[in-house]
């Protein structure tokens, strides 16, 4: 049970006021669309057995839908439940961005929860090019039509490396589906800024992305030297790159006051950090578990048994019978 959404809370409060609460204003009369319905059929078998979400190794078996008007937003569900862990990849990551997620398809769904994996703009070689409040934004539309569409009774959010700050600046937006996350699992946060600073060339582009950002010019390219691998603007260099900008949060440098700045409002979301740096993150976020997986890799990609036992005593820990239902 978390105890930050206990009967007193605002949460509580807003979701028993009667019909007038704010999960009323965002669905809009959930009708079945036959079309989306005789795919599901055809995914489980119709009424007889169900099949499972992986077919063979590398191919996964599910629904692939639209969640927003932008071509790429598209996402990928295996399971048909109405609990979903949402996997959020980090730069340059798009589908089956890592190898634990083939294993824990099939362990969520034989707990009825599905995965979910899904395309932000910042996809690929997108990420140069977005920003943290556009991932947000995007991941918001994502969390909506769960909630409109596959009557979703609560997400979990599983941020992989930079996945992570999006998930962290997610939950600061306070925007209305983010009452929808039941809780937050960070695998790998690291610090970009930290990797970017062992580079010869980015002290001086740090300078140039800061005079660029203070004419106005925040969404020029930088020099291609700046990102060799794909166009980056001023903002986002800055972002990645220096100190305190937009995506630090995680540096081993920050003081615990800086952390709790970043990171506090966390607290309120019970929170999981795998293999990441000391305990002051842990702290940072509110108390969250910690779990260090011995000679794993960033990706956990060699110990993906591990991972996926990981999150799930997770959730098994927490819900869904121990959160409180988001709706109610």
């Amino acid at each position: 049970m978390n105890p930050n959404t206990s009967s007193s809370s605002p949460l509580a409060s807003s979701s028993t006021s009667g019909s007038s609460s704010w999960f009323s204003g965002i669905v809009r009369g959930r009708k079945s669309n036959s079309s989306t319905m005789a795919i599901k059929s055809a995914v489980t078998g119709g009424g007889g057995g169900t099949v499972g979400p992986i077919n063979r190794k590398n191919q996964f078996r599910g629904i692939m839908f639209k969640y927003g008007s932008k071509p790429v937003q598209v996402a990928f569900k295996t399971g048909d439940y109405k609990q979903q862990v949402v996997f959020i990849g980090g730069l340059t990551d798009g589908f089956l961005a890592t190898d634990y997620l083939e294993p824990l398809a099939i362990a969520l769904d034989k707990e009825k929860w599905s995965l979910v994996q899904f395309l932000l703009s910042s996809s690929y070689s997108g990420y140069g090019i977005s920003s943290l409040k556009e991932d947000a934004s995007e991941l918001d539309q994502l969390i909506n039509y769960l909630i409109n569409k596959e009557d979703s009774e609560g997400v979990v959010l599983l941020g992989h490396s930079t996945g992570c700050q999006d998930i962290v600046h997610y939950m600061r937006t306070n925007a209305a589906c983010s009452r929808a996350v039941r809780a937050a699992i960070l695998q790998a946060p690291v610090s970009d800024r930290e990797f970017r600073a062992t580079l010869p060339e980015t002290a001086g582009m740090i300078d140039l992305a800061s005079k660029l950002i203070a004419e106005g010019r925040g969404s020029d390219l930088m020099p291609r030297e700046a990102n060799p691998d794909t166009p980056i603007t001023a903002y986002r260099f800055h972002s990645l790159c220096a100190y305190m900008g937009d995506d630090d949060m995680f540096s081993s440098d920050l003081s615990d006051d800086q952390l709790k700045q970043r990171l506090g409002h966390m607290c309120n979301t019970p929170s999981q950090v795998i293999f990441s740096m000391a305990d002051e993150l842990c702290r940072a976020l509110g108390g969250a578990e910690k779990v260090e997986i011995e000679w794993g890799n960033h990706s956990l990609s060699n110990r993906t048994d591990e991972a996926v036992q990981a999150i799930m005593q997770f959730l098994k820990s927490g819900g869904p019978n121990g959160w409180d239902d988001p709706w109610t």
